[in-house]
Order: structure tokens, then C-alpha cells, then sequence
């Protein structure tokens, strides 16, 4: 539990910080506002993150357990050829190195160092899911509050980027955050029972927002 705190943490530095998820797209299209707010953060997770980077964070975590690194490379592949542009890829892989650089220092793990290995010799692309299931295993979490915690997170990081987008204010996102517990826990139940074939997020209007905003003039989120 205090692994899944930690990692959940806003103050942990994984480069969360700097994504919308993209949300700033929608918001410079002025495509949600403060009461839809809620309902986007829901598709995302239910269309978005959901079966892609929770469902491949929790093959992840069980390719760990099971002792097959060769496995973990290959959903660490599969899930980054489904994301759709170039802003989601970078996101997902400078987020998934930044993190796999510091896990391997404050939790020395020979899972995580070994993963590190294979990402430094450009044998993975280290996305950030991936990454995230590897750490979680190797540190002993079990699989269903690794996939909750690493949504929770993405939550946390949406509702940051909301306020700093000014779609909302502290109170509010505090009332996101908790409207959105059911739906985590939803989204995490299917996320540990996919496999690797259903891997792939339905969210077209979020990746074309996500292709604008990579090439807006002004851009305060990389993603």
C-alpha cells in the first residue's frame, strides 16, 4: 500500500505533471467546459486508458511474475504502436523512462534494473504503463491495486492540468476526483481481464484533439 501511495503521489516526479491527456486540446477547442468535465474524464478512462495503458499495465505485471522479461518487451511494443500520434508516444515513453530511471534508484529491485537494461538498449520503447506494471510487481503490489492506483493517478494528473487550464477550481476537482472512484474501480476490473489482442484505446475524438494540439502555436502541456 505505501508503494501504490507513493507512486500515486502528484509529488512524484514521473513527468505526469506535464500531460492534459489532452485535455488542452479540448479546452483551446473549447470542446468541454466545467460541468463536462466530468463526463470526458470518464470516457477517457472507460475508451481510453482503460483498455489500453491499465489493461497493458496489468499483462505487464503478470508477464513480471510469471519471469518472462521477453513478454513484458513485447506489451511494452504492442502498446506503444497503438498510440496514434507522435505527441501520445513521446508522452508515453519520456513519462515510462523518467519513471524507470527513478524506481530503479529509490526501490533497487533487479526486475526494474533489468527492464532498465532492455529499455537503454532500445530492445523496448518503455511506456509508461508498462513500465509502471513492472515497478508495481516488482515491489510486491498486487495486480488489481497496481492497475487502481495507476488510474487514480492519471485522474489526479487530469484534474491537475484542469486546474491549471482554469476548467475548474480546487474544490471541484476534489469533487472529480471522487466522482470519478466509481468508474476507476470499473475500469480496473476489465483492465485485469483483458489480454493482449484487446489492447487499443477507442477515443477518436481525444487523439484528434491530441494531433491539433501537437501542432498549436502556444502549448502549456506536452501532451
Amino acid at each position: 500500500m505505501l508503494v501504490s501511495l507513493q507512486l500515486a503521489d502528484s509529488a512524484f516526479p514521473s513527468g505526469f505533471y506535464t500531460l492534459s491527456h489532452s485535455l488542452e486540446g479540448f479546452a483551446q477547442a473549447r470542446a468541454v467546459d466545467q460541468d463536462t468535465l466530468p463526463l470526458l474524464l470518464a470516457d477517457l478512462l472507460r475508451h481510453g486508458v482503460g483498455p489500453s495503458d491499465a489493461t497493458a499495465l496489468a499483462l505487464a505485471h503478470r508477464a513480471v511474475g510469471e519471469g518472462a522479461p521477453e513478454r513484458v518487451a513485447e506489451i511494452d511494443r504492442y502498446l506503444y504502436a497503438t498510440k496514434l500520434n507522435s505527441e501520445m508516444r513521446r508522452a508515453a515513453t519520456r513519462t515510462g523512462r523518467q519513471l524507470l530511471d527513478l524506481a530503479e534508484e529509490v526501490f533497487d529491485r533487479p526486475e526494474i534494473t533489468a527492464y532498465h537494461r532492455t529499455v537503454l538498449g532500445r530492445a523496448a520503447p518503455g511506456t509508461q504503463a508498462v513500465v509502471a506494471g513492472v515497478v508495481y510487481a516488482a515491489t510486491a503490489v498486487p495486480v488489481r491495486e497496481a492497475v487502481t492506483a495507476d488510474l487514480f493517478a492519471f485522474c489526479a494528473s487530469f484534474a491537475g492540468a484542469a486546474l491549471r487550464l482554469r476548467l475548474t477550481d480546487h474544490r471541484r476537482a476534489q469533487r472529480l476526483l471522487r466522482g470519478a472512484a466509481p468508474v476507476i474501480e470499473e475500469t480496473a476490473e476489465l483492465a485485469v481481464r483483458r489480454e493482449l489482442a484487446d489492447v487499443g484505446a477507442t477515443v477518436f475524438v481525444a487523439d484528434a484533439m491530441s494531433g491539433r494540439h501537437e501542432r498549436a502555436e502556444a502549448r502549456l502541456f506536452a501532451s
